[in-house]
């Protein structure tokens, strides 16, 4: 059963505070190694579980050590009637992939929307993972040398490896994920053509070359996940470079560049004006990080429309950065994700 607690709109929240000295700032140093650092990588290491915690008849958390990020990190299954380990059925497996900012990622699915009471969803496998403060669902540059962490390996290589060898999943997948996860759910669509048969963005980061403009929370789209990095203690360079030096490596990680990729697979995009809307507490304040999240949203439609791509989309309405708002969304695209991979 989800939390009754209401989280804060954790993406607005966060950046707020470093939006201002966005530009001025330096880049950050990458974070010291700690004592719980993971040992250097052997030829012979590979991707294990570590641990498993029951913790509902439908959900099990899964610990994998990952070579790819040199830690261990979680995914959250929510099981199929049915399942049981290694009984040889695949299951249709949906992944559902987090935003930023949550030391906890792989449970917020499970505690703010009402996803382990859909009906529609007791003959899938849901996979919910880890994804880092800000690992943007992506292998880091690192200043071209490369190395951990590796989000995408670990997500699409290691972790969907051992799902479908020890748990059940299935070739026939969707994902859908909410503001950075919008983000990771277009990019692995379109990466890794065939990979999955529909993808969902929320609020997502699916944009990050947009020019953006005065009246957003952030001059560019670049500038948003820069100040997402940074806000996680992260050099904002490590992960693709610099936007402008680097340009073609954050275009060959950017949705609307990619977008010819996602043509031929049906695509929900939702994003809210940043006006407070129907959903929204009293007395909550417009805001202009959605606003560009709304922007980049229409661009990114615009452009799959305009190379005849199948995407419906919620757009032009109001509505902040917030669960209520992602949980409808989800509710309203699931038909689609779910007749993807059904058929």
């Amino acid at each position: 059963m989800r939390s009754t607690r209401r989280p804060l709109p954790a993406l607005l929240a966060l950046l707020i505070a470093v939006t201002a000295a966005l530009t001025a700032a330096p880049a950050l140093a990458a974070p010291p190694a700690t004592a719980t650092e993971a040992p250097a990588l052997s030829a012979t290491d590979r991707a294990h579980v570590v641990a498993e915690k029951r913790v509902s008849d439908r959900i099990l958390d899964v610990t994998v050590w990952s070579p790819a990020l040199r830690q261990n990190a979680t995914a959250r299954l929510l099981l199929p009637d049915g399942w049981e380990r290694r009984q040889g059925r695949h299951w249709p497996t949906l992944w559902l992939l987090a935003g930023c900012c949550s030391l906890e990622s792989h449970t917020g699915w499970t505690a703010f929307t009402d996803v382990e009471d859909r009906p529609e969803l007791r003959d899938v496998l849901v996979v919910m993972p880890d994804a880092g403060l800000a690992g943007f669902y992506s292998d880091w540059w690192n200043g071209g040398r490369g190395g951990a962490p590796a989000w995408e390996t670990f997500h699409l290589g290691e972790l969907r490896g051992l799902l479908e060898r020890d748990y059940g999943a299935g070739p026939r997948r969707a994902v859908a994920g909410l503001s950075m996860g919008g983000f990771g759910a277009l990019s692995y669509a379109a990466r890794h053509p065939g990979m999955f048969r529909a993808a969902a963005s929320y609020s997502g980061l699916i944009h990050n070359l947009h020019p953006g403009g005065p009246q957003y929370a952030f001059p560019t789209g670049a500038a948003f996940v820069q100040a997402l990095l940074k806000a996680a203690g992260d050099d904002p360079n490590a992960l693709w470079g610099d936007p402008e030096k680097q340009r073609r490596i954050w275009a060959v990680h950017n949705p609307y560049d990619l977008a010819i990729f996602l043509r031929n697979i049906p695509v929900h995009i939702s994003a809210g004006t940043g006006e407070p809307g129907p959903l929204d507490a009293p007395g909550k304040q417009p805001d202009k990080a959605e606003a560009l999240l709304h922007a980049e949203a229409v661009d990114v439609v615009d452009r799959l429309r305009s190379l005849g791509g199948r995407v419906s989309a919620t757009l032009g309405e109001p509505g902040t950065h917030d669960w209520p708002y992602w949980e409808r969304e989800l509710h309203k695209s699931l038909p689609m994700l779910l007749d993807a991979i059904r058929k």
